[in-house]
């Protein structure tokens, strides 16, 4: 809002935000994941994993997704999730539809699977392209579904959220949580929360493009895969390293610290005793 990167936003409406923020008169502050779905405690998933277990758990649960949802049993194929709703107007629908079958064949001999576990209008359109070219066993399309999201989320490699805007956002923090690695717009909450993988000097937690079109997807889809195709050595240590500093990042005491700091700022004392 502040950037002028949303073109709905009134520029007088910007213009007060940007002046307030500036001056330090504003904050934002993260959403946290539920902290109840973890690899070590969810109830949906096929076997509990944490960092140092992730490797062989994720082949098991991803064997589990693909067994329940007529996916080719693959413990290798590499899985691209989406785990929001299908809003045409905000979640970038018609950026995955646009490439995705340009997306499965170009990574068909790597197997590459795409699971939609999503309701929203833009779901037979989806369907359509499945039926099309006959992509049953390497593309889901499926109405939400709680247990079945959890799974994806634990047999996944990466998720897609090419969102237009996005104000916050949980699902590419809580993938972090599980191993998955997100591929998302650099926008919003996005932005704030998904900084470039960089293996070399292992910072980074996933694949933001900033050009919001199918060109800027299929760039980023294309990243992700070039790091799954990393050796072994190389690549698991970097997904173990996310997923710890995800726990650590992402959750409930650093969100309520932050509202405390906010209060802390008005009233110009501490709120809480130390």
């Amino acid at each position: 809002m502040v950037e002028g990167r949303h073109s709905f936003v009134p520029d007088n409406i910007r213009q007060e935000m940007a002046g307030k923020y500036y001056a330090g008169c504003t904050s934002g502050i993260l959403n946290s994941p539920d902290e109840t779905s973890t690899p070590e405690s969810d109830p949906y998933i096929e076997v509990k994993y944490n960092a140092d277990t992730h490797v062989k758990a994720k082949q098991v649960n991803k064997i589990a997704f693909q067994a329940r949802t007529g996916l080719r049993e693959d413990q290798n194929a590499p899985i691209f999730f989406w785990p929001s709703r299908l809003d045409p107007m905000q979640k970038g629908c018609s950026l995955l539809s646009d490439i995705l079958y340009n997306m499965v064949h170009k990574y068909w001999d790597q197997g590459l699977q795409v699971a939609i576990v999503a309701n929203g209008s833009y779901q037979s359109i989806f369907r359509n392209i499945v039926a099309w070219h006959d992509f049953y066993d390497r593309v889901l399309v499926c109405d939400f579904d709680e247990g079945l999201s959890r799974l994806a989320f634990a047999a996944s490699d990466f998720i897609l959220m090419p969102s237009l805007f996005e104000p916050c956002g949980l699902p590419q923090m809580t993938c972090q949580y599980f191993g998955s690695l997100p591929v998302v717009h650099d926008t919003g909450g996005l932005h704030d929360t998904v900084e470039r993988l960089d293996v070399a000097n292992h910072t980074g937690n996933g694949f933001p493009f900033e050009t919001y079109d199918t060109g800027g997807l299929a760039w980023a889809v294309d990243e992700a895969m070039r790091f799954w195709q990393l050796p072994p050595e190389v690549k698991e240590p970097e997904i173990a390293r996310v997923m710890r500093e995800s726990k650590q990042r992402f959750n409930h005491d650093v969100t309520a610290q932050e509202y405390i700091k906010i209060y802390e700022n008005m009233l110009a004392r501490p709120l809480v005793q130390r």
